[in-house]
């Protein structure tokens, strides 16, 4: 296990008041680990570029996530398509989400995929 992510992981989860589902924790640990670029290809063939521990908070406040979608934390993304994960204390959900930035608070979130591993192709 990567000591450095938990860490991280933990930090942002007490800074913020929120929860990470755990799969998306494991996801991050084991699979993206300290990687500067981790992207996968989803199943209508689109490349997603996932966030690694060290920049998810930085890119949720760079893109101004939070003040818009308090209960979602941005992962991801492909161009202007974020990928999210809820967050709320005691309510998190495996499932992924995805929106445009641009619609952020205007529109309902859209579920990509049951979990971050279904996100993705089978491309190991």
């Amino acid at each position: 296990m990567n000591r450095d992510a938990i860490e991280q992981i933990d930090f942002i989860e007490q800074k913020l008041d929120i929860k990470f589902p755990d799969l998306y924790k494991k996801f991050l640990v084991e699979e993206i680990q300290d990687s500067l670029s981790y992207e996968i290809i989803d199943k209508d063939g689109f490349d997603i570029y996932l966030y690694s521990y060290m920049d998810i908070l930085e890119r949720n406040e760079t893109n101004q996530i939070q003040p818009f979608e308090p209960d979602y934390f941005l992962i991801g993304q492909d161009g202007d398509i974020g990928y999210f994960v809820y967050v709320k204390k005691g309510s998190e959900k495996d499932t992924i989400y995805s929106l445009d930035l641009g619609a952020l608070g205007s529109l309902d979130m859209e579920e990509a995929a049951d979990n971050i591993y279904d996100l993705r192709t089978n491309q190991m």
